[in-house]
């Protein structure tokens, strides 16, 4: 076993473990609240809409803030240089999944969806609703390395096909979005922003898992 992951096993009621699990439930509950801002501007529910994007907000900013504790943690720890850079680079990596929510929600306010075809709505609720799970697969992944590591793996390989379902998502939506008609040309280049944003979650999901990979494969 690395050094790393003897770490994860002595440690695992320390600070340093207890934030990167807060940072990570943070990080999901960020995504699930994405999910409900869409669907509440989808219903024109304009003040729920804005309720979720302002809990995205003000806990993106919190994710910033664990993410830092987090840093703090580990650079006056114990562990080597090699693998406090690999524990370092997995937590920016996870905290790019709060940051792409949060450029999600700021696109999204743009947007008048009273104006989009139903198609293009029906997109916007499927990727969504798949990155949430790509983002709940993150969590279970990060989460095995602290307490089962030897699971660790099959949970990264869960979170891969749920981001390639996002790319398939995606790639059906561009089509939809050449064949629709809409009112402006700058409703096209908002939603088209809006999916690749949601997209960038779920590649952010799939670079953390990679890190998992990383860590796993030096033990």
């Amino acid at each position: 076993m690395s050094e790393l992951l003897e770490w994860f096993e002595k440690r695992r009621e320390t600070k340093a473990i207890a934030t990167i699990q807060q940072h990570l439930a943070l990080t999901t509950g960020i995504v699930d609240d994405l999910e409900k801002a869409i669907m509440a501007a989808i219903r024109e529910e304009e003040k729920d809409m804005h309720r979720f994007v302002e809990r995205v907000t003000n806990n993106e900013r919190e994710a910033d803030r664990l993410r830092r504790t987090v840093m703090d943690e580990i650079s006056r720890g114990e562990l080597p240089p090699t693998d406090r850079e690999d524990l370092l680079d997995l937590v920016k990596r996870v905290d790019m999944v709060a940051d792409w929510s949060r450029e999600a929600t700021r696109i999204l306010g743009a947007i008048p969806m009273e104006q989009l075809p139903q198609s293009i709505k029906d997109a916007t609720v499927e990727i969504v609703r798949s990155v949430k799970e790509c983002a709940t697969s993150l969590q279970r992944c990060v989460n095995k390395i602290i307490t089962k590591p030897e699971e660790a793996l099959q949970a990264a390989d869960a979170v891969e096909r749920e981001e390639e379902k996002v790319d398939d998502i995606h790639e059906k939506a561009r089509i939809l979005i050449a064949k629709e008609n809409f009112p402006k040309a700058g409703i096209v280049v908002l939603i088209s922003q809006l999916f690749e944003a949601i997209e960038m979650i779920a590649d952010s999901c799939e670079d953390a898992c990679d890190q998992v990979r990383i860590i796993m494969v030096r033990k």
